[in-house]
């Protein structure tokens, strides 16, 4: 198998033309990314469920809005967090890239409060087995670019896609203009 340039850290923009329904106009942030295969989390999936319906303990440290975010079409009976912490950051806390890391949701919150940042929960995750997201980004499907640590908590997730794409260079920034239903043009 070819040598696998790892994204972890890096986000993953659906194109215009990625067909898959999960995707559409997603933002994923890769937490990893070997050899193995690849999981991310979609960063623009609010759903309506409030953080504190399902993980109560945690609501007072989620940013807005505090509900729970569809992470991906992979386990979604499974809860993880994401929050920026800069520094070296707090017990029950994993650096992922940058200052964006994992929170691990069995510590007691009140352990990471005074450290953490705008506290995201995922329910569920996205996931490509080995060669899989190779094989995607060569049919076109994802845009590779740097994130930022504001990604992970956007105040208005469902602006992100065109937030991110706008902030690239060149052509990238214009298909932020591209619309949502090419068919209407």
């Amino acid at each position: 198998m070819p040598e696998v340039s790892s994204f972890t850290g890096r986000l993953l923009v659906a194109t215009p033309a990625l067909s898959d329904p999960n995707f559409d106009r997603s933002v994923v942030l890769l937490l990893d990314h070997d050899r193995e295969g690849a999981l991310g989390v979609v960063l623009n999936r609010p759903t309506p469920v409030g953080v504190s319906e399902v993980l109560e303990p945690w609501a007072a440290l989620a940013g807005e809005p505090g509900v729970v975010f569809q992470g991906g079409p992979v386990a979604l009976d499974a809860a993880l967090a994401l929050a920026v912490v800069p520094g070296v950051g707090p017990l029950g806390w994993r650096r992922v890239h940058g200052s964006i890391g994992l929170v691990d949701l069995e510590a007691p919150p009140e352990v990471l409060a005074a450290e953490v940042g705008s506290l995201r929960v995922f329910a569920g995750y996205a996931g490509w087995g080995p060669g899989q997201l190779e094989r995607e980004l060569e049919e076109g499907a994802w845009y590779v670019v740097d994130s930022e640590p504001g990604d992970v908590s956007a105040p208005r997730p469902e602006s992100l896609w065109r937030a991110v794409l706008r902030r690239q260079h060149g052509s990238l920034a214009m298909l932020a203009t591209y619309p949502d239903d090419a068919s209407l043009n």
